[in-house]
């Protein structure tokens, strides 16, 4: 299985008015963050988990031509809002897209996206397939996935594990039986998103206690704010087995 990280990056943090940062500044590519998104491809499959406001752009830079479906974590803007884009799959592939996430999510894109579930549809509009799941396993095609709950802040959000494998974005707490399926990780990819303590996000010394009491053999930060700072600053802070993620990174698993 090889896995793409198409965006680590999150507008969360700081405001947009004072984006003169440093790191904004840097000519380190891997200080130039797209919002959070990871592309899976598998044998006979491929699919992405979250379709945030940069997602025509990552399916163009990554060149994309074949999507399978679509798996969500949760309903924010920056996790769903580039979902209309999917159409010109739609359109290449002559099919409908299945839309993989919880119900409070789903019911956020028929809001949001109100224009590709009415009975008589404007021409060219996204045709989705909803799919409702919770923390369940089910089989995508060839792929077994393995939701497991994580709080953001207050909020349910779904991350995935496929094989020894996962990906765990917008997470405050993880509570125990997810932490259990966590175990015997080979990679994991885990949100932080700043030096500074978050309501609502881990920051850098929560999510390496994390990483500490799962120990897998890989991990790689996303979901990364300005004020981390830069990539090579903090990733001489980091333990051997724990990096830093950026936009393109591609493993296999």
């Amino acid at each position: 299985m090889k896995v793409t990280l198409l965006g680590t990056g999150t507008s969360q943090g700081i405001p947009v008015i004072a984006c003169d940062c440093l790191v904004c500044a840097s000519s380190n590519e891997k200080d130039k963050r797209l919002r959070c998104s990871v592309l899976i491809e598998t044998e006979h499959s491929t699919w992405v988990i979250d379709t945030g406001p940069d997602f025509r752009q990552q399916m163009l830079r990554a060149k994309v031509s074949q999507l399978d479906a679509v798996l969500l974590t949760h309903q924010h803007k920056d996790h769903i809002a580039g979902l209309d884009d999917v159409r010109a799959f739609n359109f290449k592939q002559k099919k409908d897209m299945p839309v993989y996430a919880d119900r409070m999510t789903l019911a956020q894109v028929k809001t949001e996206f109100y224009y590709a579930f009415e009975e008589i549809k404007y021409p060219g509009v996204p045709e989705l397939v909803l799919h409702e799941i919770d923390d369940t396993p089910f089989l995508l095609q060839d792929t077994l996935i393995e939701p497991l709950w994580v709080h953001h802040h207050q909020l349910p959000v779904l991350g995935f594990r496929i094989g020894n494998f996962a990906y765990v974005t917008d997470a405050k707490t993880i509570p125990p039986e997810s932490m259990q399926k966590l175990q015997n990780l080979d990679v994991l990819i885990l949100n932080a998103l700043r030096i500074q303590p978050h309501v609502s996000h881990l920051n850098l010394e929560e999510a390496l206690s994390v990483v500490e009491k799962l120990k897998p053999q890989q991990t790689w930060f996303t979901h990364i704010s300005h004020l981390l700072g830069r990539h090579d600053e903090i990733s001489k802070l980091l333990p051997p087995n724990v990096n830093l993620a950026w936009d393109g990174l591609t493993f296999h698993v």
